[in-house]
């Protein structure tokens, strides 16, 4: 059964609220449109939606943080457990996680529109903590593969997909800020876990390295089954799980579009940044913190992007922060001292950090937020494509060439012409150049 949720007496279109049974007909004349009288459904703040936002951080360090991890188990695995494996098989297993969470979200955002949350988020938490404990047990890759891979990813992807529509649930006019809020859990996380393996490893081995984790992602997972409620009444849209009438948008299809090629080469850098270092003589025991540096960087951005979004539009924040990503991942192959790639990482981190935390924010504006779930589902589950793809590219072409400037030239061209896509999807939304979108 759905969850039980408070009778609403207001409808939300397109982030407005319109009292009344039916929504207004369209040939009523907009002056009289005008005299409708508005209702404040969304709380936009108080204790109770923070505390979401909080349950909602939580999820993102869960997840997003503990898969950002990866690049820390790609330079374990091949210097100490999969040595005999290319870094682009290797690359597989890290593609397979960041795919994961986005793929999901078109099954699990569906279910959130139809009232079905607390059951399904419930299992992925358990899954996503009992499968940390079994990658402890894994010897061969195919293991790895099954449970860091495809078990931890699904999971993430069960648990982040709705997580980015309950936000909808609570705020509207500050969004953008709650929805940057609740991704500095990611960043926090993309910084600890990358910590805590490389030191703990060493001390405690690589089986009880995971079990820490897994106690942590207990804790950590715990809370949000707690806190988190959805807030608005289920609505049966037409359409099951597709609502292919959605990609009838130019708009929505073209951002859509972007957002698969932007991650065709966004998480290059986050994945090699410290193999590069190593092959370049950097010691490893530096290396692995340019991973929590860069995640820790995009702190940064992800708070200027929730702000930003608020206040001038998601896309106008979008475009030029992926910009300087793109330009970052140029640059990164040609940084070859450790003062170099620590400022490589700090502002690759907080360009990518920005793009990361708010790229679902354009698409509440593509149609009706009884459907959000399902519009954010079916872009995430196309942007799994490229999430999956990008890295094994990535690591195909340094084996092919033998370094990383060609890969830098790769990921940092798919991302500009993500953004060009952005801009085109701006334009066919609001129709001129520049303005709030």
């Amino acid at each position: 059964m759905p969850e039980e949720v408070p009778d609403s007496p207001a409808r939300s279109l397109y982030g407005e609220t319109i009292t009344g049974e039916a929504k207004p007909d369209p040939t009523i004349e907009k002056a009289a449109v005008s005299q409708l009288p508005l209702v404040e459904e969304y709380p936009d703040g108080g204790l109770r939606a923070w505390t979401v936002v909080l349950g909602s951080a939580l999820c993102t360090f869960s997840t997003f943080g503990y898969v950002n991890a990866w690049g820390v188990f790609q330079s374990y695995y091949e210097q100490e457990v999969l040595v005999d494996l290319s870094p682009s098989t290797i690359a597989w297993i890290g593609s397979v996680q960041y795919s994961l969470v986005f793929l999901p979200g078109l099954v699990f955002g569906r279910l959130f529109d139809l009232g079905y949350f607390k059951v399904p988020f419930f299992i992925a938490s358990v899954v996503l903590v009992v499968a940390t404990f079994l990658v402890a047990q894994c010897k061969e890759y195919w293991q790895f593969l099954l449970c860091q891979g495809f078990a931890i990813g699904l999971a993430s992807g069960a648990i982040f997909g709705p997580n980015l529509g309950i936000i909808g649930h609570w705020f509207n006019k500050k969004r953008g800020l709650a929805m940057g809020v609740a991704a500095i859990g990611s960043s926090v996380g993309g910084t600890v876990f990358p910590i805590a393996a490389r030191r703990l490893i060493p001390q405690v081995g690589f089986p009880w390295t995971m079990r820490i984790i897994g106690f942590i992602l207990i804790f950590s997972m715990g809370i949000p089954n707690i806190v988190l409620r959805r807030r608005l009444p289920p609505k049966k849209m037409s359409g099951g799980l597709f609502n292919l009438r959605a990609f009838r948008s130019a708009p929505y299809s073209v951002y859509t579009l972007s957002s698969v090629v932007t991650f065709l080469g966004l998480y290059t850098v986050l994945t090699y940044i410290d193999v590069s270092a190593t092959s370049l003589g950097i010691s490893p025991d530096f290396s692995f913190y340019l991973i929590s540096i860069a995640n820790a960087g995009s702190l940064l951005g992800r708070i200027f992007a929730g702000i930003g979004s608020d206040r001038i539009g998601p896309i106008n924040v979008l475009a030029p922060m992926t910009s300087i990503a793109a330009i970052l991942t140029y640059a990164w192959p040609f940084a070859t001292s450790k003062g170099a790639l620590i400022i490589v990482a700090i502002i690759y981190g907080i360009a990518s950090g920005a793009f990361v935390s708010i790229f679902p924010v354009p698409i509440y504006g593509f149609g009706e937020i009884d459907d959000v779930g399902r519009r954010i589902g079916m872009s995430m589950t196309l942007a799994a494509a490229g999430a999956l793809a990008g890295p094994p590219i990535s690591g195909a072409i340094n084996k092919a060439t033998g370094g990383y400037r060609a890969v830098g030239y790769y990921a940092g061209s798919m991302i500009l012409l993500s953004v060009a896509l952005m801009l085109i999807a701006r334009h066919l939304a609001i129709r001129k150049l520049w303005g709030k979108y």
